[in-house]
C-alpha cells in the first residue's frame, strides 16, 4: 500500500513538471528527443517529460545593448573611439536559438566591423558631422545580417566619438578662433549699426533745427511784413482824413515844420533850412485864421 502510494506520488510530480506557464513577451523553444520540435507563445502548455524539454527561454522584448568603445581609423589616418548602441528585438526564436552560437557576442562584433568599414570611407570633420549617415547605414547593413539569426535591428546609434587628445585639442583652439571671429564680426557689425544710427539721429536734428530756423525766420518776415502793412494802412487813413478836411497843401507844409523842429531839438549838428520856410509859416497863419473862423461859426450856431 505505502510504495504504490509512493509511485502515484512520483507519477503525478511527474506529470505535472511537464505543465508550463509562458508569460507574456516569453517564448519557449521545445526540443523533442534532441531536435527542435516546436516554439510555446504566451499561455498555458504542456510538454511529455522525459521525451520533450525547454531548450531556451527567449524574451521578445525589445533589447538595448551599449557595446565597449572600438578603435577606428577614418580616410584621413585619424585614429578614435567610438562606442554605440544597438536596438534590436528577436522575431524568430528558432532562429536565435539554432541561427549562431552566441548572438549577442555575433552582433558585437558585426557592429565593431561594419563601424570601421564606414568609418574608413570618410575624413575626420565628415565623422564628426555625420552622425545621421553612419546610423542609418549601420542600421541597414546590421538589420540585412542578422536576419538569419531571427533578429531585427530596430535603431543603431553612435554614442561618442572620442577623437586623439591632441586633435581634440586642435579642434578647441579651431572652435575658440572661430567664436572669436564670430564676436569680432557680431561687434563690428553692432558698432556700424551704432554709428549708422547716430549719424541718422544727427541728420534728423539738423533737418529740425533748419525747419525750426526757417519756420522762425518765415515768421518773423510775416510780423515784420503785417506791421508794415498796418503802419501804411495807419498813414493812408491819417492822410485820407486829413484830404477830407481839405488841408492838403497848408497840412503837409505843417507837418513839414514840425519835422524840422524835431530835427532842431535832436543831435544833429548840421540842419538844412527848405527855401520856402516862409511859406510853411504862412500856411501856419492861414490854417489858425481858419480854425479860428470855425471856432467862431460854432459858436454863433451855439446861440441859435
Amino acid at each position: 500500500m505505502g510504495l504504490g502510494l509512493g509511485i502515484l506520488i512520483i507519477l503525478v510530480l511527474v506529470v505535472a513538471s511537464g505543465i508550463k506557464i509562458i508569460p507574456q513577451s516569453r517564448a519557449f523553444v521545445v526540443e523533442r528527443l534532441g531536435a527542435y520540435h516546436r516554439t510555446m507563445q504566451t499561455g498555458l502548455h504542456y510538454i511529455l517529460p522525459f521525451v520533450e524539454r525547454v531548450s531556451n527561454d527567449v524574451s521578445l522584448k525589445e533589447i538595448v545593448k551599449d557595446f565597449a568603445p572600438q578603435p577606428v581609423i577614418t580616410k584621413d589616418n585619424v585614429t578614435m573611439q567610438i562606442d554605440t548602441v544597438v536596438y534590436f528585438q528577436i522575431t524568430d526564436p528558432k532562429l536565435y536559438s539554432y541561427g549562431i552560437e552566441n548572438p549577442v557576442n555575433a552582433i558585437e562584433n558585426l557592429t565593431a566591423t561594419t563601424l570601421r568599414n564606414i568609418i574608413g570611407e570618410l575624413e575626420l570633420d565628415e565623422t564628426l558631422t555625420s552622425r545621421d549617415v553612419i546610423n542609418t547605414k549601420m542600421r541597414s547593413i546590421l538589420d540585412e545580417a542578422t536576419d538569419p539569426w531571427g533578429v531585427k535591428v530596430n535603431r543603431v546609434e553612435v554614442k561618442n566619438i572620442l577623437p586623439p587628445k591632441d586633435i581634440q585639442e586642435s579642434m578647441e583652439k579651431q572652435m575658440r578662433a572661430e567664436r572669436e571671429r564670430r564676436e569680432a564680426i557680431l561687434k563690428a557689425e553692432g558698432e556700424k549699426k551704432a554709428a549708422i544710427l547716430i549719424a541718422e539721429g544727427e541728420k534728423e536734428s539738423t533737418i529740425l533745427r533748419a525747419d525750426a530756423e526757417k519756420a522762425a525766420k518765415i515768421k518773423a518776415a510775416e510780423g515784420e511784413a503785417e506791421a508794415i502793412i498796418k503802419i501804411q494802412e495807419a498813414t493812408a487813413q491819417g492822410l485820407r482824413l486829413l484830404k477830407d478836411a481839405n488841408m492838403d497843401e497848408a497840412v503837409l507844409k505843417l507837418k513839414s515844420y514840425e519835422a524840422m523842429v524835431g530835427v532842431a531839438k535832436g543831435n544833429a549838428t548840421k540842419i538844412i533850412i527848405p527855401s520856402d520856410l516862409q511859406g510853411l509859416v504862412t500856411a501856419g497863419e492861414v490854417l489858425s485864421e481858419s480854425f479860428q473862423k470855425n471856432r467862431a461859426n460854432d459858436v454863433e450856431a451855439k446861440k441859435l
